[in-house]
């Protein structure tokens, strides 16, 4: 085994030392770092809950307004880290009008919200104000994650007013191979969590994240020491932290229904979920259905998403793979010119 000498030991000390305060310095030089910086306004707001509209600058060449639901983990800025990193701003480019469903941040007197308050309740809501304001019928529906989810649960209770269909990185069956937290939710006593916490902390959650990878983030840190004399390398590491470290507490009875019905139970893919006393029959959803899933997802595997074509009802449907993981998908080089314009063009085809 070759062991490093004490002096070659207190060269690469004293040059990561340096880099640090080199970095240090850059960091002072910095301006403030900002996430979901396109611009946009709410347009209706029900308690924390607020539905937004982005601002364009020039007529949208699609008539049917698109409502898109992040998941209730983490925040939306992802898919708008920077001017040139954003899924929002290419799907604004492709001529697109966009809705966003920005959930807020649940506090203790939301740890008794459902599925059903979210689903039945605010995000019908949000659909009726679009479908006001548009004069469209339906409109189409954007899922991201478990948002995702909740647009197939709502697809399937209110198919008359949702035209199309998207669905990204979105678990569906939740008990395949290869989903190691499905693994982990099967041991989760999600009851004692709950009743002892009431909402639960999404520090709490990012960490049970990081396990799942973890020396992803040790490899992210050292990696980033050669950035630190490359601002604009630096900031796009210091946007994605940003995001990461912006973790919305869980309310509290959602997130035990979420985990007991659908990670324990797999309920969807069984047909036995209830919302609101009623059935959530995937063979309900007949309308156009888009489905893509990243072939490197980790939190997501591709077979927990590819299900949710055999079971829909649709006789338009599309199974989208795209290379990447689970947030690569939406900031990766080639999203930036594949995915938002394949999407656009998928919808184009159905404004109609």
């Amino acid at each position: 085994m070759d062991f490093l000498s004490p002096q070659r030991v207190l060269e690469e000390f004293s040059a990561t030392t340096a880099k640090l305060a080199q970095g240090f310095e850059a960091l002072k030089q910095l301006d403030q770092v900002a996430v979901g910086a396109a611009p946009k306004q709410a347009v209706w707001q029900k308690d924390k809950v607020q539905l937004l509209q982005y601002a364009r600058e020039t007529p949208a060449t699609a008539q049917t307004p698109i409502l898109i639901v992040y998941a209730l983990v983490n925040r939306h800025n992802m898919m708008d880290l920077q001017d040139d990193r954003s899924f929002i701003r290419n799907l604004q480019a492709a001529g697109l009008d966009l809705y966003l469903i920005d959930w807020g941040y649940p506090t203790p007197e939301d740890r008794y919200f459902t599925m059903d308050e979210y689903i039945n309740g605010y995000l019908d809501a949000a659909v009726d104000v679009i479908r006001a304001r548009t004069g469209q019928p339906a409109i189409t529906l954007m899922g991201i994650c478990q948002g995702g989810t909740f647009s197939v649960v709502y697809s399937a209770l209110h198919p008359h007013k949702v035209k199309n269909l998207v669905t990204l990185v979105t678990p569906i069956d939740f008990a395949t191979p290869r989903d190691l937290l499905s693994k982990w939710a099967q041991h989760l006593d999600v009851d004692a969590l709950v009743d002892n916490q009431g909402n639960v902390p999404g520090e709490l959650l990012n960490a049970g994240f990081a396990l799942l990878k973890p020396l992803l983030k040790t490899t992210k840190y050292v990696s980033i020491l050669n950035a630190v004399d490359k601002p604009e390398q630096l900031l796009n590491f210091l946007r994605m932290e940003h995001w990461i470290a912006d973790s919305p507490n869980q309310a509290g009875e959602c997130f035990r229904q979420f985990v007991k019905e659908l990670y324990q139970q797999n309920r969807l893919v069984k047909g036995t979920l209830e919302l609101g006393g009623r059935p959530v029959r995937l063979a309900a959803i007949t309308m156009p259905l888009l489905n893509i899933y990243a072939q490197e997802d980790h939190l997501v595997p591709p077979e927990a998403s590819i299900p949710l074509n055999d079971l829909v009802g649709s006789t338009d449907k599309s199974l989208t793979p795209f290379a990447g993981g689970h947030i690569g998908v939406f900031v990766g080089s080639r999203s930036q010119k594949e995915l938002a314009p394949g999407i656009a063009h998928w919808l184009h085809e159905r404004d109609t």
